[in-house]
């Protein structure tokens, strides 16, 4: 197994489960990748995500492994989810109550309410078609796919999610509220399907959860779910090259020299760095140099982690999770995903981790993370963020100065700062993108990189660059649709014996 990001640790569990004898090889040293967590001064920065959705997929995965997911992990239901704020003062609370958003639709825009529920209705559509159809099925094979397409035609798949809430509701920040939700996966709302509705009824049916200690703490639990099933996780370890046989995987070689033999690879690696660096000296068919150069994917990220002293009982009107919205929506994606030119102006997502998790910062103190989507690596004039770093730094500091923490300035006591170079050197994203590939239609099911690789024999790919797709219930159902791929291993006795 190639990389311990939630898609490699949940693929490994999936193998074990199966009787595999598994070896997850991390370059990094800790698990989780970018759901990974730093430590400073008593803060805990979450690096990647942050918001847990669709728990049961978690719980399906424990139970797989003879496991109780409450019992290891304590994952909290947040109420309200979020808060979006606008530059004209304005702002939309949202939670699972249906009632109290159509009351939050009702005070910014009357006339919209029949549109909201008509979007609701829309986003529940899509969630029996594309969430329970196809998120955990295999789509290596086209017929997968096509046998979807007269429904997709139905819903008006070839509509994006931005255009559907246009469709809807006329109020723009209604449509904002509506359509923003693709960004949490790297997709640009402009262009994403319209099935990515589904996200609000996800949202709505299901919750939003925070897991105490963080995504880095279902991390740490699935790694010892992974040790007590007999395997391992060997960190420092970076896969060098993926070994071929006669056309078959049949290991991996590391950075340092060494080559561990295996009777498949698994590579939670970014598929972009699978095939162009991991399957560098072999010749490819479909996912080629050039063609990954054409792709379309997801945007980079400017994330600023920071601490405060003393500030845990100011700011009580700021939450867990508030979007700080900018003057442009669409202007500012366009900047963003097309032109990657970095903006003026901004917009903002802040997590407060330490209003839930105590163990988040010290007594009395606060834990902040504060993202901004940015254009990735790999435009034409890419952003050079060894010089741009602490001036965009500073348009940070004073919108949120403005428009959210008032004097935050003056408490500020650790911190660190990501950009897409981070994420490139890191995390081997290609272009320092913070989502992989972007989820558009025809970058989605059979057009996304296969499961089963399509290169090589006896390779396969978990994690967000491949089948269904970024975020954190779509990598851990990507293992899920590993395992309907992979055959029970051998009883280990067995393997034993035909070793010798």
């Amino acid at each position: 197994m190639i990389g311990a990001g939630l898609g490699g640790l949940a693929a490994a569990m999936r193998l074990g489960a199966k009787g595999w004898d598994v070896t997850v090889l991390e370059h990094l040293d800790t698990v989780g990748g970018r759901g990974s967590a730093i430590h400073k001064d008593g803060h805990r920065f979450d690096l990647g995500p942050t918001i847990v959705t669709a728990p049961q997929v978690y719980r399906e995965l424990w139970a797989a492994c003879g496991r109780d997911f409450d019992a290891d992990v304590d994952l909290r239901a947040l109420d309200p989810f979020y808060e979006i704020r606008w530059p004209d003062g304005s702002h939309f609370t949202a939670s699972g109550s249906t009632e109290a958003m159509i009351e939050e639709v009702r005070r910014l825009s009357p006339g919209d309410v029949k549109g909201y529920l008509r979007f609701l209705k829309d986003a529940h559509r899509r969630y029996v078609v594309g969430y329970e159809g196809m998120v955990a099925e295999p789509m290596h094979r086209f017929w997968d796919t096509a046998k979807v397409i007269p429904e997709f035609a139905l819903l008006r798949a070839d509509r994006s999610i931005l255009g559907l809430a246009r469709a809807r509701v006329k109020d723009e920040r209604l449509r904002m509220a509506l359509s923003f939700h693709p960004l949490f996966i790297g997709g640009d709302p402009r262009h994403v399907t319209s099935m990515y509705a589904l996200v609000s009824h996800l949202e709505k049916d299901y919750g939003v959860h925070y897991a105490i200690g963080g995504v880095a703490a279902m991390a740490g639990a699935m790694k010892r779910v992974i040790e007590n099933q007999g395997n391992r996780v060997r960190f420092r370890a970076e896969a060098d090259k993926i070994v071929i046989e006669n056309g078959r995987a049949v290991g991996v070689r590391l950075a340092n020299g060494e080559t561990i033999r295996a009777d498949l690879v698994v590579s939670n690696a970014d598929s972009g760095h699978t095939y162009n660096r991991l399957l560098r000296n072999h010749r490819r068919h479909r996912w080629t140099t050039p063609r990954l150069k054409r792709t379309k994917w997801s945007m980079g990220l400017f994330v600023w982690y920071f601490g405060t002293k003393g500030t845990r009982d100011r700011w009580k009107d700021v939450g867990h999770h508030t979007i700080v919205s900018g003057p442009r929506y669409e202007a500012l994606l366009d900047d963003i995903f097309t032109k990657g030119r970095l903006a003026e102006d901004m917009s903002l997502y802040v997590h407060r981790p330490s209003v839930t998790d105590p163990t988040a910062a010290p007594e009395g103190d606060d834990t902040f993370y504060v993202l901004s989507p940015v254009p990735h690596l790999g435009h034409e004039d890419p952003v050079d963020w060894s010089v741009m770093a602490d001036a965009y730094q500073e348009k940070v500091r004073k919108t949120l100065e403005e428009r959210l923490l008032p004097g935050f300035s003056e408490h500020l006591s650790v911190e660190e700062v990501f950009t897409p170079e981070t994420f490139r050197d890191r995390y081997l994203s290609p272009y320092g993108c913070g989502f992989s590939i972007e989820p558009r239609i025809l970058q989605s099911a059979w057009f996304r990189p296969h499961n089963v690789s399509e290169e090589v024999d006896g390779l396969y790919l978990v994690g967000a660059g491949t089948h269904p797709g970024a975020g954190l219930p779509g990598v851990v159902s990507s293992a899920l649709v590993l395992s309907k791929l992979v055959p029970d291993a051998a009883p280990r006795e067995e393997m034993k014996m035909a070793a010798e």
